[in-house]
């Protein structure tokens, strides 16, 4: 299919629900781009990083609820074309969460389906998932003939109802207007492998959090274990070129649109062992990765554990102060077990070829959580955490309380080793005058090297001490070191 870049798109008007997200906002800003008359984020966010991006180029941010017919009804009216990217239940929690699982995915789908066709809209391009035809079954270079995943089998709600939902959609292909006689609504279905970029919520986020807690204590399966992975920029030149395959007016072209009712694989096209294909940007944040492996079936283990624990939480899901689960039986087959697609289909009819390639993108996702790194508060594992504030706590028991439950024992190991109770209380106030001397050091450098941060640094240093004024002093060494390359530059550059 060869169009030109704004096929389609010059004064027509779009709709992109889950439009304030990762993707859904570097698609709206394209369309934008190319020409689009008017674009309109729905969401049911009112705000997020990229919404004040978007008013600044005028995208009209909608805020509403997916599964509430009248608010798809009211985001759809007017739209030639829409693209539905608006899901729930993809990792972590959320997955758990069944009942808002089925509501976004497949009533909510349902919504926009019935929106269109009530309101004439044409085009609609639905983000679906590799989880429709995978669920823990190795696939080495797949295609679109491949068979749904069997309904009974899906291991989590979220590949079952997206499942569900990519039927729902190809099969409304061709569906004719209830009020615009002779026209049809075209649907197709694209499905991206994992996402990455610069800004992405969900995988690297989650991941590099791990790690700078220090809980990536392995890797899981075999190194020859590959998937695929999707830079931001290239779903959306696919997304683009699916709603220009469902364009019914090129001249020279009879029957229906080429991508009419059809599914379509895309990826960076360079399958890799996830592990390896996340070590660079693990390096360059000075994270561990980790170096124990943990075979498939023991993961899986650990995985419905962790399960049948945060189902038994259900209630209290949603709230932020319920941690994310480290592994679930989802994600263990996503990482541990071969699964790649090949987008040769959607090259032939959409013209699909990766404009970014994985190395670019990785570049440009290193480039973007260094610069978030020095923006926030850097620390360090959990366990340091766990050491200092036993340690001190049981220094403080042994040094001040009276006897009782196990400060007996700790009194004991103190003596053991300072010989005199003076002598432990000592160490105690001594303990806490350094740590309020490094907490008044580390506000003073704070103030210097990273101000939006100095409070977040005296606590910190407050509870942990040089654990925590290490990562201070080495962030201001690199800084000295950078003013000092830079006057070194001008230097040169004078001459």
């Amino acid at each position: 299919m060869h169009l030109s870049e704004n096929e389609g798109i010059e004064n027509n008007t779009f709709v992109v629900t889950g439009g304030l997200g990762f993707v859904g906002s570097a698609l709206c800003l394209e369309l934008v781009r190319r020409g689009a008359r008017k674009v309109r984020a729905f969401d049911l966010r009112a705000e997020s990083p990229w919404s004040n991006d978007l008013r600044r180029h005028g995208v009209d941010c909608i805020q509403g609820d997916i599964s509430h017919r009248q608010d798809v009804e009211r985001a759809l009216r007017g739209a030639d074309c829409v693209f539905h990217l608006a899901s729930y239940g993809m990792s972590g929690k959320e997955m758990i969460q069944f009942g808002r699982v089925d509501e976004i995915n497949i009533n909510g789908t349902c919504h926009v389906l019935d929106s269109c066709l009530d309101n004439g809209v044409q085009r609609l391009v639905y983000v679906s998932t590799y989880n429709v035809v995978f669920g823990g079954k190795e696939i080495v270079n797949g295609n679109e003939s491949l068979p749904y995943f069997p309904m009974d089998d899906h291991v989590d709600p979220y590949g079952r109802s997206k499942s569900i939902a990519e039927q729902l959609v190809l099969k409304s292909n061709g569906r004719p207007f209830k009020k615009k006689k002779g026209k049809c609504l075209y649907t197709c279905a694209v499905r991206p492998a994992a996402i990455y970029g610069p800004g992405e919520e969900r995988h690297f986020p989650r991941i590099i959090h791990l790690a700078k807690l220090g809980l990536l204590p392995f890797k899981i399966g075999t190194a020859s274990v590959k998937s695929d992975w999707l830079y931001v920029d290239n779903l959306v030149l696919a997304l683009l070129l699916a709603s220009m395959g469902l364009l019914d007016d090129i001249p020279g072209r009879v029957g229906k649109p080429i991508a009419a009712g059809q599914p379509y694989f895309i990826s960076d096209g360079s399958p890799v062992n996830t592990f390896i294909f996340i070590r660079p940007l693990l390096k360059s944040l000075d994270y561990d990765l980790p170096n124990m492996s943990l075979a498939v079936p023991h993961a899986l283990l650990l995985g419905n554990l962790f399960w049948a624990f945060y189902t038994a939480l259900y209630p209290w899901l949603s709230k932020r102060w319920l941690p994310q689960p480290l592994i679930l039986p989802a994600e263990v087959y996503k990482v541990g077990v071969t699964h790649y697609f090949s987008f040769l289909k959607a090259k032939e009819e959409l013209g699909y070829i990766p404009m970014v390639s994985p190395q670019e993108g990785m570049a440009a996702t290193i480039a973007y959580w260094q610069g978030r790194k020095k923006r926030t508060l850097d620390g360090p594992t959990i366990y340091a955490w766990l050491f200092v504030v036993i340690g001190m706590i049981s220094l403080f028991s042994a040094a001040c309380l009276p006897d009782f439950g196990p400060i007996p024992l700790l009194r004991a190991i103190g003596l053991f080793f300072v010989r005199s109770m003076w002598a432990l209380k000592m160490v105690f106030l001594l303990a806490v005058a350094l740590h309020i001397g490094e907490a008044i050091y580390a506000w003073k450098l704070a103030k210097k090297v990273d101000p939006a941060n100095a409070r977040g640094w005296f606590w910190q240093t407050l509870a942990l001490g040089m654990f925590s004024l290490r990562f201070l002093l080495k962030r201001a060494k690199i800084q000295t070191l950078d003013l000092m390359g830079a006057k070194h530059l001008n230097t040169h550059t004078n001459f």
